[in-house]
């Protein structure tokens, strides 16, 4: 893998936890909008859960695996959908 592939990899897993940890933030804004008060355990948990998330991310590209397919793969290489 080139040291471009790296960097790109590495950009998008800051991407994907930006993206989760904006979305535990907005939760958080809904849940004290309607008057509701989360536990400090329930939002450790959640960063917990984002720090194993982007430590599988940093694994699955140190490693060259492939992470979660999201369309099934045909024999051609192409996506089921476009193939």
């Amino acid at each position: 893998m080139s040291i471009g592939g790296i960097l790109l990899g590495l950009i998008n897993i800051g991407i994907v936890v930006i993206v989760l940890m904006l979305v535990g933030v907005i939760a958080l804004w809904v849940f004290s909008l309607i008057g509701v008060a989360l536990p400090g355990e329930v939002r450790t948990l959640y960063i917990a859960l984002v720090a194993l998330v982007a430590l599988y991310l940093i694994v699955a590209l140190l490693l060259g695996l492939p992470s979660i397919r999201i369309l099934p793969v045909s024999r051609v290489g192409l996506p089921v959908a476009f193939s």
